[in-house]
């Protein structure tokens, strides 16, 4: 369902292709054949092979994103130029700014200074505006020019107003992350499996620091009759080949997989795990798993406790006693995955992407 309002211009300043949760949902909430926000949305044109560009996505042929200093602002130019030049202002009425920080927020605000705008949190702008001063000065300059911030759970807002404390807080609106309508109402079939084999765990996603695989592996150390399955970035689990072989964990590598093959993945596992060390906006890879049938053992750092709460159990992966305790009694008692698979599902039929852009929009119409 396609909602009516006021065309979008918006931006993603990552490669077309990137992987993460945030990509997943600028994807499905602006391209396709039919949007769910009508939108002109944007991501970087990708180096090398490029991968099957979404119905409506534009390409912006931008080189040098960085962080700080003045080629940070001779970066945030090249995408204000590349934006002037590929979008109609008289077509556009609003902006959506992924992220508070990061360039495609200041250059989408200079290419279309006249527009409404509407800033959204995703977790990793907070973070990176808390690491690097100049990406600290995107922020407070975008919560001083936006008209709305939305955020997808009351820690982002937390997070957000310990960061810019002055934040006009009246502009902060809650609106959750949604996941695929199809993925609620038609999940993948969890095949039948034989007793008696090893308790299937799933991590997927990125392999970033602050999303604490390193702890998992050291953890699972302690832990018997399991074995990890890592669904990401090629280059990334590269990066682990030495703790994998320190934790002696068995270990099998799935690749970067597209969102059918991970929801047919998630069909076929026991657990999902998230072993997030600092935050997460909302963690949709675990909204996703459990509309699968998937429980989900997470770390509870902010925006995993808001968005999964009781539906999920909680651990610490920092503890591998903790850890093989809480994974011993969710094999081995009885009636208890299959409690979580309920509530899991429950929790996640309660986030539908659809809801998602209804929201926007009606925020959209406000400001307008």
């Amino acid at each position: 369902m396609t909602t009516t309002g006021p065309l979008v211009a918006t931006a993603l300043d990552l490669p077309a292709g990137s992987p993460g949760g945030s990509v997943e949902l600028f994807l499905d909430l602006y391209t396709g054949p039919r949007p769910l926000i009508p939108a002109r949305p944007f991501m970087l044109a990708p180096t090398g092979r490029r991968p099957r560009r979404p119905t409506g996505l534009g390409l912006l042929p931008v080189v040098g994103k960085c962080l700080d200093g003045p080629a940070f602002h001779r970066y945030v130019a090249a995408l204000h130029r590349a934006l002037a030049e590929a979008v109609d202002p008289a077509q556009v009425g609003l902006l959506h700014l992924q992220h508070l920080a990061f360039g495609a927020t200041p250059a989408l605000m200079r290419a279309l200074p006249d527009c409404p705008r509407i800033a959204l949190v995703h977790g990793t702008d907070l973070l990176f505006a808390e690491a690097h001063r100049d990406q600290h000065k995107v922020l407070t300059d975008t919560v001083h020019l936006a008209d709305a911030i939305v955020v997808p759970t009351a820690a982002m807002a937390d997070r957000l107003l310990r960061i810019a404390p002055t934040t006009d807080r009246t502009k902060i609106t809650h609106i959750p992350w949604g996941i695929p309508d199809q993925l609620l109402t038609h999940p993948p079939r969890r095949p039948s499996r034989p007793s008696g084999g090893p308790f299937r765990l799933l991590y997927a996603g990125r392999l970033t620091p602050e999303k604490g695989a390193e702890n998992l592996l050291r953890a699972l150390a302690a832990v018997t009759g399991v074995e990890l399955s890592i669904a990401a970035p090629q280059d990334q689990f590269h990066t682990l080949t030495r703790a994998i072989r320190q934790s002696g964990a068995k270990v099998r590598y799935l690749g970067w997989l597209r969102r059918p093959q991970l929801w047919r993945t998630f069909a076929d596992h026991d657990l999902l795990v998230m072993p997030s060390t600092t935050l997460e906006a909302m963690g949709l890879v675990a909204l996703e798993a459990q509309a699968c049938g998937l429980p989900v053992l997470y770390q509870p750092v902010p925006g995993l406790v808001d968005a999964l709460a009781a539906s999920g159990t909680s651990t610490d992966f920092t503890r591998p006693a903790a850890l093989a305790r809480d994974i011993d009694r969710l094999r081995t008692t009885p009636g208890l995955l299959a409690a979580l698979r309920q509530a899991g599902q429950a929790n996640a039929a309660r986030y539908p992407l659809s809801a998602t852009a209804k929201a926007l929009t009606e925020l959209g119409h406000r400001i307008s």
